[in-house]
């Protein structure tokens, strides 16, 4: 039998409630079955955190592989920067893009062949591109400019988004490239595709093209030779994946209509509740250690989003880059103890998860444990009611699948916790935004890791670079033997190159019009050879 009295005991001591002013957000961990004095026994923990955050907040250089600070955390409250040079710079980049945003809805700024802009397309990777898309999504339902997004190095992708805009389409479409170094290779080959739609359609890219990038990257230069429209500089105490409160983000939020000014307040608002060292009332080092409590320090479950709420589909999908990149790391600070840390994340919504994976989470493998995000508030308005036994209105509905779920869960002893906003805008997007990125910085403290470096991703990198090194290298070879039909055995040998690499770019290159091939029963008696 249900002991109700035990849970809701357990929930009004383990629900914190941020009510300070606009904000307004609830952290419920009841369902997370906390052992008796686990709490206690990480207070000191918790303490080195705080102090390591404030030391992080102070400008000390924690991204040490890079010797850069780490400054997303100023991008809402610019005092806290620590010189007044920086101070300025971030006023300066906020205004700014406000101040192009407002040029462009006046039709201040306009393309030569086309009254206004109408359009907007923005090119990135990574956080360039996740960040933007969230808030675009989620804040901007009827966009001041139709908005696409090209995130990928995929031609069928490229394709696909220039074919929805249309080659009549280009001429009232705002470009904004972005990329801190301006040689990210899905980015600049992204620029380099639409350049070649704008010129196909008669049109001069630069006059739609507007940069965000580190100032004197390769883009930059590119930028100011050809006379783009307009270039923000990016600051290298910005990493990607907390990029979305600077130029990064704002620019393309408030190009889209967004209150830009809500959404860095939400944040503000979240950072000031969370430099308290009250832990009970802490809510995102109340979060970082439920993490650390489900996944015994090493993040053995993963965490599973499910934000109840159409506008936040993308969210599970950022968040993804924020936690996974920052903390999944081989090596402890400071030191060559291999760790392998993390946290995997994945996610969709609500209720549509519950026609996807929730059998298997109330049932199969306990490997997770589950973040619910409540929306208060259905709608902007009256609902309908849609079953009237009950008076239910669709509203009523998706609160019931979310705490149907929860219960259900919860009664086959799979761990949950709970956040809950009032409604979503550019306020409470920027407090959930905020709350996480607390999160994992308390979270890295917590499990001693570097949360503000990516050599994973570095190394990836290199290795692409030496695969695209490779394929040139066979096709030189294919052309210098005409008429040859050659084994990948062959044509590594030749080059002195791995077999399986060699047989994957000769495919490769016969599916893309480059080569001929014939396949056998055994990949090494297939042959390739020039189609030239």
């Amino acid at each position: 039998m249900t002991d109700h009295a035990s849970h809701w005991n357990r929930y009004r001591e383990q629900l914190i409630r941020c009510r300070d002013g606009q904000l307004d957000l609830w952290l419920d961990v009841s369902q997370m079955h906390l052992s008796p004095g686990w709490l206690g026994s990480m207070e000191p923990s918790c303490q080195k955190a705080y102090a390591d955050l404030a030391r992080l907040e102070a400008g000390e250089k924690v991204n040490v592989d890079e010797d850069r600070m780490v400054g997303h955390y100023w991008l809402r409250d610019p005092d806290l920067a620590p010189t007044p040079e920086l101070r300025e710079e971030i006023i300066e980049g906020l205004e700014a893009a406000k101040a192009f945003a407002a040029k462009v809805h006046r039709a201040e700024v306009v393309p030569p062949h086309a009254d206004r802009f109408r359009r907007l397309l923005c090119v990135g990777i990574g956080g360039s591109a996740l960040g933007p898309q969230l808030v675009g999504d989620a804040l901007a339902a009827q966009p001041a400019l139709q908005t696409w997004f090209l995130d990928n190095t995929d031609p069928d992708g490229i394709d696909r988004v220039l074919r929805q805009i249309g080659l009549d389409g280009l001429s009232q479409t705002l470009v904004v490239v972005t990329s801190k170094s301006g040689g990210t290779p899905e980015t600049r080959n992204g620029m380099l595709e639409v350049r070649a739609a704008y010129e196909a359609a008669g049109l001069e890219f630069a006059q739609h093209a507007v940069a965000i990038t580190g100032v004197g990257s390769q883009l930059d230069k590119v930028a100011v030779a050809e006379g783009w429209i307009a270039r923000f500089p990016m600051a290298d105490w910005v990493g990607g994946r907390t990029s979305v409160m600077s130029v990064v983000g704002l620019v393309p939020a408030a190009l889209q209509g967004v209150d830009v000014d809500s959404f860095l307040a939400g944040a503000r608002a979240m950072d000031r509740r969370t430099r308290r060292s009250d832990t009970a009332h802490n809510p995102a080092m109340m979060l970082a250690l439920m993490w650390h409590f489900a996944g015994n320090g090493r993040g053995e479950k993963d965490m599973v989003v499910l934000p109840y709420k159409d506008r936040l589909v993308l969210f599970s999908k950022y968040l993804q880059q924020l936690v996974m990149e920052s903390l999944g790391k081989e090596f402890e600070l400071g030191n060559e103890k291999r760790v392998c840390q993390g946290l995997a994340v994945y996610g969709n919504k609500g209720s549509t998860d519950q026609h996807a994976y929730v059998q298997q989470l109330r049932e199969g493998v306990n490997n997770f444990f589950a973040v619910f995000v409540e929306v208060r508030q259905d709608r902007d308005g009256a609902s309908l009611v849609v079953d009237e036994a009950n008076g239910a209105t669709s509203g009523d509905y998706l609160q019931g699948f979310l705490r149907g779920t929860r219960a259900a869960l919860a009664e086959n002893g799979r761990q949950s916790m709970t956040i809950s906003v009032p409604l979503v805008d550019a306020f409470n997007l920027g407090v959930l935004i905020g709350l996480f990125e607390r999160a994992v910085t308390f979270y890295a403290s917590l499990v001693n890791i570097n949360a503000y470096h990516q050599p994973g991703v570095e190394a990836g990198k290199k290795a692409a670079g030496a695969f695209l090194g490779l394929m040139d290298r066979v096709r030189r070879h294919l052309k210098a033997h005409p008429g040859e039909a050659l084994s990948a055995d062959a044509v590594a040998t030749a080059l002195g190159a791995d077999p399986e690499s060699v047989h994957h770019i000769l495919v490769h290159l016969a599916s893309n019009g480059a080569a001929r091939m014939t396949l056998a029963e055994d990949p090494a008696a297939d042959r390739f050879a020039s189609a030239s």
